[in-house]
Formats: structure tokens, sequence, C-alpha cells
């Protein structure tokens, strides 16, 4: 009877979209990228960030979406990353990072 609770209790944890720790998505705001090489020069400072694990930088949407770690790494330091390459950003305003569960 004990496993079975367990299970349910489990099941219901996870079926509630229940947060947990792992792998979140943000749009960050970039300011300053004026030519073709900016984008790659904010790729390669996020790219040091440990935890990161996909970006895709936009010239024309100003926009940088980051994939990362939240146990290894969190919007401030992506956000300081790209400020110490000379292009400040911050969160899209209205976005939440989007947490994906494994």
């Amino acid at each position: 009877m004990r496993i079975f609770v367990t299970a349910g209790m489990v099941s219901l944890l996870l079926g509630s979209g229940a947060t947990f720790a792992g792998e979140q998505t943000v749009k960050l705001g970039v300011d300053g990228m004026t030519c073709a090489s900016c984008p790659y020069q904010v790729q390669s400072a996020l790219k040091k960030v440990d935890g990161v694990t996909k970006i895709d930088v936009s010239l024309a949407k100003k926009q940088a979406v980051v994939t990362y770690d939240d146990t290894k790494t969190d919007v401030a330091s992506l956000t300081k990353a790209t400020l110490d390459a000379g292009f400040p950003s911050k969160l899209k305003t209205g976005e939440e990072p989007v947490v994906k569960t494994q």
C-alpha cells in the first residue's frame, strides 16, 4: 500500500507542473548590436558562462535566446557576460524563464 501512495504522490507532483531545477530558456534584449559581427561577440561572451547549452543571437531582433542549466548559472550571470563584452542586456519585458524538466 505504501508503494502505491508514494507512486501516486510522485505522479501528482510531476503532473501538476511542479518546477524543478533544470534547463531554462530566456530571451534577452541586447543593446548596442549595430553590425554583423556583434552577434558573434555576444554569442562568444555567453558561451563562456558555465551552464549555457544553447545560444541564438539575432541582430535584427536585438535579442539573444539562451538555454542554460539553472543549477549552474542564472539570468544575472548571462546579462553580466554580455555587459562585460560591451553589450548591455536584460530579460525581455513580459518574459519569464521557460523551465524544461527532464
